[in-house]
């Protein structure tokens, strides 16, 4: 296997780079399996047994990727307690764009009136989350930029083939978001193993739209800008990957499983989630799981549950929490964090 893999690890500095604020935002069309199964031949039951999902959110016609950007943004701004003219950067993963440019942090960021803020679009698919907090705390940590926006958002419902019950049933639409700054105590940011292996793109990826495959009556016609995927490889890297990153970043600062207090996946789906958790010994109630009510939501799948877990009182001042992501490219990875230390 080809692949490259980098390592992040408390190079902050002398101080902690900590996540300030959360926000998230799912559209309010609740599309459920029983809905799927007047447009798909499928069925609840087969839907739940095989991905644990029972429901997803699907945006409006006139919502797009950018719309949900800057909602989930404008809440983890207000929750860090900060103006939107204080954010200097914005930065966006996501695989569904409003547009091919300008980058969809842009159009997030004159809908939310951030106004001094520089913005960068970022690609790691489902991975995209924590690739972009990783390059958040690198910036924050050299000093570059003091408060940084991190969002996923994905408006996955765009680009499914809706006829394709191995794809459709999986998916839905959202945004996370997350402040990134220096902190006051702590650990923040621990440190983060981020991998890729391009060699294996064609098991999940979009064939048409780009300069390859330029869009055409033929490529329109041929379904080549819905999403297409390999399930069955999917599932044996993603359980693969994501069990190697966690150890590896456990192993790299003396951790054991039981000091990781929350394990947050991608939300692919819960076969695989429950295979990563028997690998790696933790139970499942440590993990935050919400698949079984937004599906798959890409890029901003962690955000999402990140966001939730910490509303609801789960993730405490001083958890240690585990990011665990994999996504198309492939790319996969781990982060630690050290919750709070902002105020």
């Amino acid at each position: 296997m080809s692949e490259s893999a980098h390592g992040a690890e408390a190079g902050n500095g002398p101080f902690p780079v900590v996540i300030a604020g959360t926000g998230a935002y799912a559209p309010a069309r609740v599309l459920t399996n029983r809905d799927l199964e007047r447009m798909v031949h499928t069925t609840d039951e087969w839907i739940v047994a095989r991905t644990g999902m029972r429901e997803r959110r699907v945006a409006a016609d006139g919502e797009f990727t950018s719309d949900m950007a800057a909602e989930a943004g404008r809440r983890a701004i207000a929750d860090a307690g900060l103006d939107p003219a204080a954010i200097d950067l914005v930065l966006l993963a996501t695989i569904t764009p409003d547009l091919p440019f300008p980058n969809t942090a842009c159009l997030a960021q004159g809908k939310l009136g951030a106004k001094n803020a520089v913005c960068i679009g970022l690609e790691a698919a489902c991975s995209g989350f924590v690739f972009a907090l990783e390059a958040a705390r690198a910036f924050v940590a050299s000093g570059a930029w003091r408060n940084i926006l991190v969002i996923g958002a994905e408006k996955m419902s765009a680009v499914l083939d809706w006829s394709d019950r191995s794809t459709c049933v999986l998916f839905g639409d959202g945004a996370g978001a997350a402040v990134v700054q220096r902190g006051r105590r702590g650990r923040g940011i621990i440190g983060s193993v981020l991998g890729s292996d391009g060699s294996l793109s064609d098991l999940l990826q979009i064939p048409a739209g780009g300069c390859r495959r330029p869009a055409s009556a033929a490529t329109v016609a041929a379904g080549e800008h819905a999403l297409r995927m390999n399930g069955r490889e999917v599932f044996r890297h993603a359980v693969t990957t994501m069990t190697r990153a966690a150890r590896e970043i456990m192993d790299r600062h003396g951790l054991r499983t039981d000091d990781i207090r929350w394990v947050i996946p991608h939300q692919a789906n819960m076969r695989i989630i429950r295979a990563v958790a028997a690998r790696l010994a933790i139970p499942e109630s440590r993990f935050v799981i919400n698949v079984e009510r937004y599906g798959n939501t890409s890029g901003a799948s962690v955000g999402l549950a990140l966001d939730e877990a910490v509303r609801d009182g789960r993730i405490r001042e001083g958890d240690t929490v585990m990011l665990l992501v994999f996504g198309g490219g492939f790319t996969w990875g781990a982060m630690l964090l050290e919750w709070g230390g902002a105020k």
